[in-house]
């Protein structure tokens, strides 16, 4: 404008800075809105719309954790949920990207409670953000937590976008702090996972969970029992991206049975592991088949076995004895129930034994993945909680886990 004609570039100047002052000045405000967010609406619009609802390929699949912020007891007042709960949150990232979702639920009727969950989703939202975690904050009211959760798990989230993996801390204090009602609530949860096909991570030792912070070392060990879709090795994984865990080494312990053929396990499992370009040592565990009396096992689980026992035993007396004097059928968790006392005694031996096992090799691992057994049918809620009391017992940090029914790796390059 300056090369063309200085005069008309200085009028044209004035003019407009003059106009500014006045619209300035006497204009009204307007509420514009922010074009940037307009924009950024219509991008996520045209986006979930390309992702559609089918089937994600395994290159393209990305953990979308559903962290269930409830806790198992109380917590501090002005903490919505446990804090150590977004650090794991962060390790589920795959290549820093993903979303989690944190949910939580309070119990009572909506319309006498909706604002109490639009405070407490603010302060579960401002929670999040200072823990640096890539999330949204959810809050539903239900009558009671399993009529709440079981909301959560059919509705929650969009087309492709829908949360795929549930975390759920395990309850340490149930029976420290004798609350009976836990154990039906907490199968509750598994079996609502299972029936929406979501995979599920169950976190004991969240009260040690590292921070960015807290490097570890030593290794990351993988008890392999059931097919999983490759959703516990595709959590390995993720760990060793993070700065805390990027030092350790990863373990696969496989179990087999005493008369398998344990080198021709292993050398499947390597070629597996080498066709997805996973390094990881292979270790093969021969367990001997179910006999009470037979193998040396430590004292103190021995005595937690027998302690168990008498638990169950006591237990299931109770109910028999209610059964009788009602004269109904054997009722446990508001449903009848049948109890073969000796596939529960086989249930318990078993988680002694993969116990014991996990202690003799990781019991220095930085954190220990396992197989998470599906709670059987038609046994009590109390039996699978002595079930899970057994096999976490004396491990520091372990994550159990479900997968569902797709696969999340892929051998295909």
């Amino acid at each position: 404008m300056f090369l063309i004609s200085w005069l008309f570039t200085v009028v044209s100047l004035a003019l407009a800075s003059l106009i500014y002052y006045y619209v300035s000045i006497k204009g009204k405000a307007g509420d514009w809105g922010d074009g940037f967010k307009s924009a950024y609406f219509q991008l996520a619009l045209r986006s979930l719309r390309s992702l559609g609802a089918k089937q994600v390929h395994p290159k393209n699949w990305y953990p979308i954790p559903l962290i269930f912020c409830r806790p198992w007891g109380k917590l501090p007042e002005n903490v919505p949920c446990h804090p150590k709960l977004a650090d794991f949150a962060n390790c589920m990232k795959k290549k820093g990207r993903g979303m989690s979702i944190f949910v939580n639920i309070l119990d009572g009727d909506y319309h006498e409670c909706a604002e109490d969950a639009k405070e407490a989703c603010k302060q579960l939202d401002t929670y999040i953000n200072y823990k640096n975690c890539e999330g949204v904050a959810e809050i539903v009211v239900a009558t009671n937590m399993t009529e709440g959760f079981r909301g959560i798990v059919q509705t929650m989230g969009l087309g492709n976008l829908k949360p795929n993996i549930v975390v759920v801390r395990y309850p340490e204090i149930w029976r420290r702090e004798n609350l009976k009602e836990i154990p039906t609530r907490f199968v509750g949860i598994i079996n609502d996972c299972i029936v929406a096909n979501k995979a599920v991570v169950i976190v004991k030792g969240l009260d040690e969970w590292p921070n960015e912070y807290q490097r570890q070392y030593g290794s990351i060990d993988l008890y392999w029992i059931v097919r999983d879709g490759g959703l516990m090795l595709l959590l390995s994984q993720l760990l060793l991206t993070k700065e805390s865990f990027e030092s350790c080494k990863i373990q696969v312990f496989c179990i087999a049975e005493e008369d398998s053929d344990a080198e021709s396990l292993k050398a499947d499992v390597k070629k597996f592991l080498y066709d997805l370009r996973l390094q990881a040592e292979v270790i093969v565990i021969t367990i001997k088949s179910w006999d009470v009396e037979g193998g040396s096992q430590q004292d103190d689980s021995i005595e937690a076995f027998n302690d168990a026992r008498k638990r169950v035993a006591s237990y299931l007396e109770e109910l028999k004895e209610a059964a009788k004097r009602e004269g109904t059928p054997l009722m446990a968790d508001g449903k009848a129930v049948v109890v073969d006392e000796q596939q529960v005694e086989k249930f318990l031996y078993t988680t002694l034994k993969l116990n014991t096992t996990i202690l003799r090799y990781s019991r220095m691992a930085a954190v220990v993945l396992v197989s998470l057994p599906p709670p059987p049918i038609n046994h009590p809620a109390y039996c699978y909680m002595e079930y899970m009391d057994l096999l976490v017992g004396n491990v520091q940090r372990l994550l159990m886990v479900r997968g569902y029914r797709r696969d999340v790796v892929t051998l295909f390059t």
